[in-house]
């Protein structure tokens, strides 16, 4: 009776431990769940990271100051201040300063003296300035006996500094010029346009000697007051 008592009891506990094996799959289900839940969240959190989800948003005060600086100010700098100085600044220089077409009768563009301006409100006129040198000019022609006299007096519109440096440099000057009047001939004498070729070849010495001691010749047209070929 004991034995088969005993043998009943083995099944019983048997059918009690059974019930154990679904809990422990339900746990471990839960657990599975609960990483994978975990995993998701780590991994959108990284990626919202990553694309400056979480960044704060900008500060439309501060766009607007960044607009107005780039927009306005630098207008003003690039647009306004740059005409300012390379359109009416270089206008003034070159326009007024140093007039154009002079590169060649005064030696330089800007560096020399100012033409002086007439006392006008009706054109913007120059005053012309004219100074003689008191000794003639007295040489041979080139394969003649006859001689050349002349008297020349200069003319430019120029300031003073220009008649300063022609007293200066006088002898040089005289030197030089008595040199170019020495080629005359006699056949050069008969053209029509001699005088005027003769002016501005004395013009063009006078300005060239200029330029070498002072760096600015001035001297803009020769006039004849005595001319004398005997």
């Amino acid at each position: 009776m004991a034995d088969a008592a005993a043998a009943a009891a083995e099944p019983e506990a048997e059918g009690e431990a059974k019930p154990k094996k679904p809990i422990g799959l339900i746990i471990g289900v839960i657990v599975g769940i609960i990483v994978l839940i975990a995993g998701t969240v780590v991994g959108t959190l990284l990626l919202a990271k990553q694309t400056g989800f979480f960044a704060p948003p900008p500060n439309p005060e501060a766009m607007l100051e960044g607009e107005a600086g780039d927009g306005h100010g630098g207008k003003a700098a690039d647009g306004h201040g740059e005409k300012a100085a390379d359109g009416h600044g270089e206008k003034a220089a070159d326009g007024h300063g140093a007039p154009a077409g002079d590169k060649k009768g005064d030696g330089k563009d800007a560096g020399g003296p100012p033409k002086l301006n007439k006392k006008s409100p009706d054109s913007p006129r120059f005053e012309y300035t004219y100074f003689q040198l008191e000794r003639e000019f007295l040489v041979n022609l080139t394969g003649s006996k006859k001689v050349m006299s002349v008297q020349i007096a200069l003319m430019t519109r120029y300031d003073e500094r220009v008649i300063e440096n022609v007293k200066k440099h006088e002898f040089a000057l005289r030197s030089a010029i008595m040199d170019a009047m020495r080629l005359t001939t006699e056949a050069d004498l008969a053209k029509p346009d001699f005088r005027r070729d003769l002016a501005k070849k004395v013009a063009d010495v006078m300005n060239t000697m200029l330029e070498k001691y002072e760096d600015f010749g001035g001297v803009e047209e020769i006039n004849f007051t005595n001319f004398i070929v005997q």
